[in-house]
């Protein structure tokens, strides 16, 4: 667990940035927060291995909630502003671009 911008990021984090133990490239620097218990982790391997409620997706209607923050500068971003984006609108850090692969995990 570590704290970014103020906001608790749980899970297996291994550095200052929400890498974690399941992504940790120079890119795997996103946390999101969960709409089932919102709470923020690095990946949705780190929330099911740390909590036992069932995971809950966010809904296309939800696109305003700000539940993705930048692990380099702490700049949180809306689900609609996160899935548009490659890299932070603040700072320009890039993301993984192969986290869209997974994003039906978070978004429905």
């Amino acid at each position: 667990m570590i704290a970014v911008g103020g906001r608790i990021v749980r899970g297996a984090v291994v550095d200052d940035q929400t890498r974690c133990t399941h992504y940790h490239s120079d890119l795997d620097v996103v946390a999101l927060r969960f709409r089932c218990c919102g709470d923020w982790y690095p990946c949705v391997h780190c929330h099911d291995d740390s909590v036992t409620h069932p995971r809950m997706v966010w809904e296309p209607q939800d696109g305003s909630v700000q539940a993705a923050i930048c692990g380099v500068c702490a700049r949180t971003m809306s689900i609609s502003q996160y899935r548009a984006a490659a890299a932070c609108p603040a700072c320009g850090a890039g993301f993984n671009p192969g986290c869209v692969r997974h994003h039906e995990l978070y978004f429905a």
